[in-house]
């Protein structure tokens, strides 16, 4: 059988029943269906719809469970094991686990997807013959983009990350929207495969939209506020910072832009919790 045919559909006709389940003609081979792979009654005979794979022992194997990653499709699998240096292994669906390589995956690995993580992949094989998944690539993105109204300017969205590049990250949203996450719009970078919840800012020509992962103004200075005092009170009650430091300083300690650093500093003082003395901020406590 040619390999290229693993990851495919096919209409297959039973030839015989045997002992673990049946035998089913491909051209001049014949291919088992396993018994625990059948949901329902056949017989020799019918042809029946099957989707074709490689077992463990590298043979080739049929299952009537057709997985919506395949050859010439995507869908979204369960990431179930993470392997440095490898890749990581994900669920389509049949008895076995798909191996993405670590060449589709982000050079850092602290934003590889983790266990439970979800990515979009179609199947592939490798020279050897071998199903592997891979992430689906912008081209086909695009092809099956739904555009979104300006409605949704300002409103919740939930979405996987599907890319991850210096520019940003990129992410498709339950409603398929594609979605576009600028490194100052986040806090920390989503993981590969990472469900994230945000708010849509701006509603592009295309359709597509760019989306914030960070707080609004009010909800975003308390939690700043409160990790500022968190990180004075691990640090001995005062830092060099002050609302006069470089915004770079500033993101680097706090991954915070510098006007919310000082709406956050502006919010302390009025309460009295800290002041500004000689360039640095220190607890009130500490004074």
């Amino acid at each position: 059988m040619n390999d290229n045919q693993l990851g495919t559909i096919q209409t297959l006709k039973v030839y015989e029943e045997i002992t673990d389940g049946f035998l089913l003609e491909f051209g001049n081979n014949k291919i088992l269906l396993p018994e625990t792979e059948i949901p329902t009654a056949i017989q020799p005979g019918e042809e029946v719809e099957v989707f074709l794979y490689s077992d463990k022992k590298g043979e080739t194997t049929a299952t009537m469970t057709i997985p919506e990653a395949r050859l010439d499709a995507y869908g979204w699998s369960e990431v179930i094991e993470v392997v440095k240096n490898l890749g990581v292994f994900v669920n389509i669906g049949i008895n076995k686990e798909i191996l993405v390589s670590k060449d589709d995956l982000p050079i850092l690995e602290a934003v590889w997807p983790k266990d439970g993580d979800h990515l979009f992949v179609s199947l592939e094989t490798d020279k050897k013959g071998r199903l592997l998944a891979k992430p689906i690539g912008e081209a086909d993105i695009v092809q099956d983009l739904v555009p979104a109204s300006s409605s949704i300017l300002k409103q919740q969205v939930i979405g996987r990350i599907y890319r991850s590049t210096k520019a940003g990250s990129f992410l498709l949203t339950e409603e398929g929207y594609r979605g576009f996450i600028h490194p100052h719009e986040r806090k920390n970078e989503p993981r590969l495969g990472e469900t994230v919840t945000g708010r849509v800012i701006d509603v592009k020509e295309d359709g597509t939209i760019n989306v914030s992962l960070l707080p609004l103004k009010q909800e975003g200075m308390n939690e700043d506020a409160e990790n500022i005092l968190d990180y004075l009170a691990s640090h001995g009650g005062e830092m060099e910072l002050s609302d006069k430091s470089d915004p770079e300083e500033i993101r680097a300690t706090f991954r915070i832009s510098k006007a919310a650093f000082k709406r956050a500093l502006g919010k302390l003082m009025k309460e009295e919790k800290v002041s500004q003395r000689n360039g640095k901020t220190v607890l009130k406590d500490s004074d």
